[in-house]
């Protein structure tokens, strides 16, 4: 009876210090990885003016020139092409739309009929119907489809809530930006360099030379199909520029 106490007390002891060894243990962990109390809004603000200085890179004292006009700069067809898709995406629904877009900028514009006018398209690549087109969008409104060459190009609905028989060519005469309207202003304005055009598209303010190029909106079989303007340009009683 003795040896068995002794085993039990034995094992008892055993026992103790591994709970003990594992207390302590657990205990080191716990102060390895302790946080720091939190420093007040001074300390932070203090630390943070310190990793800024410490982290900012060296600067020449040499300024970068910047881009101008004179440059020369001119976006090739295809970034013009990809900023009339994007444009045509972020109007005429939500992103997953935008793919669909894309694809359908990759395909050329068929033709018209006997006109020989190039059918609009919209932003998911399908033929603009008149009657869909105006039960969606209202007098006074301004959206983008695919026009001549690829262009992005405003059809714009009039008081009557009828389309105008002309369409505006949304390509900045500047440097080529797709130009946005803003109807708060009752302008197309250009994000790129600040050029403003009227509501039909004639030049207000620089440093945009010339008027956005004019479209002749007709219809066949009630879809919208494009044509160049050629007749003399309403807006400044001048001959069409874009002939040229």
């Amino acid at each position: 009876e003795e040896e068995g106490y002794r085993r039990i007390n034995l094992d008892q002891g055993k026992v103790v210090m591994l709970r003990a060894t594992v207390v302590a243990a657990l205990v080191g962990a716990a102060s390895a990885f302790s946080v720091a109390p939190v420093a007040g809004p001074a300390s932070l603000a203090k630390a943070d003016a310190s990793m800024r200085i410490r982290s900012a890179p060296r600067t020449s004292s040499r300024v970068a020139p910047k881009m101008s006009a004179s440059d020369g700069f001119v976006p090739d067809m295809g970034r013009r092409q990809l900023m009339n898709a994007l444009l045509l995406g972020s109007v005429s629904g939500p992103l997953l739309v935008l793919p669909a877009v894309l694809i359908s900028y990759l395909v050329p514009a068929k033709a018209g009929g006997g006109g020989g006018g190039t059918v609009a398209k919209d932003a998911l690549g399908n033929d603009v119907k008149i009657e869909n087109w105006l039960k969606t969008h209202g007098p006074g409104d301004r959206s983008l489809v695919q026009g001549l060459k690829g262009d992005a190009t405003y059809l714009i609905v009039n008081d009557d809530k009828a389309l105008e028989n002309f369409a505006v060519n949304a390509v900045c005469t500047h440097l080529g930006c797709v130009v946005p309207w803003n109807k708060a202003a009752n302008k197309f304005c250009c994000p790129c360099h600040g050029s403003q055009y009227d509501k039909n598209g004639k030049v207000v303010r620089g440093p945009a030379p010339l008027s956005l190029a004019l479209a002749k909106r007709g219809e066949q079989d009630g879809t919208v199909v494009l044509s160049s303007w050629t007749e003399t340009d309403f807006r400044t009683g001048t001959a069409p520029w874009w002939k040229a």
